[in-house]
């Protein structure tokens, strides 16, 4: 929405009113704004970068150990603004602000003003800094403002290309890294029955705790990819289909950086999708798991038939094709298809509950897995310990969890040996705690 030069000048002596009341606090003020031509001064992708850029002020405040002691914001058609009232020299202040502006991927756009108590302007020259760079020809941006050296047009289309390009990059780096930390945690979740801990190997003799990690630290790469690539549009099937030859690779990248172990191959699968999903979505809605997982239905509808097409009983090589073309089951693409609904209407309501009721994340951890593994048709358990074995495992996964809603450490730990007696593994529930462990990080962690 364009607005008038009437506007901006109610805004900008809106905005010096506000910087002249704490003022009179006597402490040194920060005016934050963006620095947008032309007369659209807010939109989403202008607010992605506004919100960008306040975390890494913030950040680079709380790094400096600079102590905001109050915190305003407007957020309007004549752009985003905050003001910061902060405890620190303004000299000090004004360095890091200024290596925002100078260094961060998107600093060219931020226009971080810091004034002395007096209400006096810190500049750049102060500090031996020169004058700001315009955007297109990196001359002094106020020598080209003046001359009009460059048509709005060019600076607005600078500015999306400025924009795009950091908003998309910090996004991805974001989503891999809660993705990663899922990974983390979901090994680091202690005991889990049948499966690697910190404690034992489980039923597993070819990997352990530390196989997990170097696994889940050669995939944020990938997940960040993942994303990439949902942002660049098309359909959803589009994306997914786009994602499957990096997890291919990605899965190339896990055995090398576990020396030919499968750890993660579920996850590849199912996680890649939930990451291609944020992709597509605005970073607001991350913290919606209802739509985060609706997405990943939209992008993997239809594949559990287009996989399987012509699968036959001589054909079918792996664990989870065997046990579609015999007993119809669809494993995580089934799950993928439906989006998760194991996720949604079991592990994260179990985990959410149990934090409510004042559980540990790993204690929580360890009762969403057990409801998973029991709502679940786990191909993993399947293939270890066959249809019975899944089944008797099931029940007395379910008889525990009549007993007690959230199991003791004792129980965990005893089920965990019959589990690893029987050479049974929930797997496939795993994953899917991992994916839980994902969106609640998103959800618990909004970043506007």
């Amino acid at each position: 929405m364009e607005v008038s030069l009437t506007e901006m000048l109610e805004a900008r002596e809106k905005r010096a009113w506000r910087q002249r009341e704490l003022l009179k606090r006597g402490r040194t003020v920060i005016c934050f704004t963006m620095n947008i031509a032309g007369p659209i001064k807010n939109s989403p992708l202008i607010g992605s970068g506004y919100d960008l850029g306040k975390r890494l002020l913030l950040g680079q405040l709380d790094v400096a150990g600079v102590a905001v002691s109050n915190f305003e914001e407007v957020r309007e058609k004549t752009g985003n603004e905050c003001i910061l009232l902060v405890d620190a020299e303004p000299l000090a202040v004004k360095a890091i602000t200024a290596e925002l502006e100078d260094h961060a991927p998107i600093g060219r756009l931020f226009d971080m003003d810091v004034l002395r108590p007096d209400g006096s302007k810190v500049e750049r020259q102060e500090l031996g800094l020169p004058g700001r760079r315009c955007l297109l020809c990196g001359e002094s941006a106020q020598v080209c403002a003046r001359s009009r050296k460059h048509s709005v047009a060019e600076l607005q289309a600078k500015t999306r290309e400025i924009l795009r390009g950091a908003v998309d990059e910090a996004d991805s780096r974001e989503a891999a890294r809660y993705a990663c930390q899922a990974l983390l945690y979901e090994v680091a979740i202690t005991p889990k029955p049948g499966l690697v801990d910190r404690e034992n190997s489980g039923s597993h003799r070819d990997m352990d705790f530390f196989t997990f990690q170097a696994s889940a630290a050669a995939l944020q790469s990938y997940f960040a990819q993942c994303v990439r690539i949902g942002r660049q549009g098309g359909t959803p099937t589009e994306t997914l289909r786009a994602l499957r030859l990096p997890g291919k690779l990605a899965e190339g990248e896990m055995r090398r950086a576990t020396g030919g172990i499968n750890t993660h191959k579920g996850a590849i699968f199912s996680m890649g999708i939930l990451c291609g999903a944020l992709g597509r979505l605005d970073r607001k809605n991350w913290a919606d798991p209802d739509r985060v997982l609706e997405e990943c239905a939209a992008m993997a509808k239809g594949i559990v038939s287009e996989d399987y097409r012509d699968l036959t009983p001589e054909t079918a090589k792996t664990a989870g094709q065997k046990l579609y073309i015999l007993h119809g089951i669809t494993g995580v693409r089934g799950q993928a298809e439906a989006g998760f609904p194991a996720v949604r209407e079991v592990g994260l309501p179990t985990l959410e509950a149990a934090l409510a009721a004042g559980k540990d994340i790993n204690k929580a951890s360890c009762a969403a897995l057990l409801a998973l593994l029991v709502h679940t048709a786990d191909t993993n358990m399947i293939h270890r310990g066959g249809f019975d074995g899944m089944q008797q495992a099931t029940l007395e996964v379910r008889e525990i969890l009549d007993r007690e809603n959230f199991p003791s450490r004792e129980t965990l730990e005893s089920l965990d040996k019959r589990f690893i007696e029987k050479n049974l593994s929930p797997g496939g529930s795993a994953d899917l705690l991992a994916l839980t462990l994902l969106l609640f990080f998103l959800k618990e962690h909004p970043q506007r």
